[in-house]
C-alpha cells in the first residue's frame, strides 16, 4: 500500500506539471515569436492590479486522479476512483493558476492600454515602460 501510495503521488505530480500551458511572460517568447518585428510605443504605468491567469483544464489531472484512486481503493477496499478524480481536478486547477499583474499604461499620445501578463517583473505606477506588440499579442517591459 505504501509503494502504491508513492507512486501515485509521482505519477499525479508529473502528470499535472505536464498540464501547464505557455507562458504568460513578458520575458519568455516562443520560437514562433523570434525574429518577427514587434512594434514600440512608449507610455507611462498608470496603475498595476494583481490577477489571477488561468489556463484552461485539460481533464489530464482528473482522469490520472480517478485512474490512480481506483488502484489505491482496490488495494484498500472497492474504491472506484472518484474520490481520486475529485482530487486530481483540483491539483490539476490549483497547478494550472498563475499569479499575473494587469498593468495599464498611458500613452504618448494620451491613450490608455490594459495588458495581462504574467507577474514576474515589477512595475509601478509613473514608471516608463515599452509596450511591444506584434499585432497579436502586446507585453509591457522595462
Amino acid at each position: 500500500m505504501k509503494y502504491v501510495s508513492a507512486f501515485a503521488a509521482v505519477v499525479v505530480t508529473a502528470l499535472v506539471a505536464g498540464c501547464a500551458g505557455p507562458s504568460n511572460s513578458g520575458s519568455v517568447y516562443s520560437s514562433a515569436q523570434t525574429m518577427n518585428e514587434q512594434s514600440v510605443r512608449m507610455g507611462t504605468v498608470e496603475s498595476v492590479r494583481n490577477v489571477t491567469i488561468a489556463n484552461p483544464e485539460s481533464g489530464v489531472g482528473t482522469m490520472a486522479g480517478a485512474a490512480l484512486g481506483g488502484l489505491g481503493g482496490s488495494q484498500v477496499g472497492h474504491g472506484n476512483g472518484s474520490a481520486g478524480g475529485i482530487i486530481g481536478n483540483r491539483v490539476e486547477n490549483q497547478a494550472n493558476n498563475r499569479p499575473g499583474f494587469e498593468i495599464t499604461v498611458r500613452l504618448e499620445n494620451g491613450e490608455l492600454r490594459s495588458i495581462t501578463q504574467a507577474a514576474d517583473e515589477m512595475f509601478r505606477p509613473g514608471e516608463r515602460v515599452r509596450l511591444l506588440s506584434n499585432g497579436y499579442t502586446t507585453r509591457v517591459t522595462h
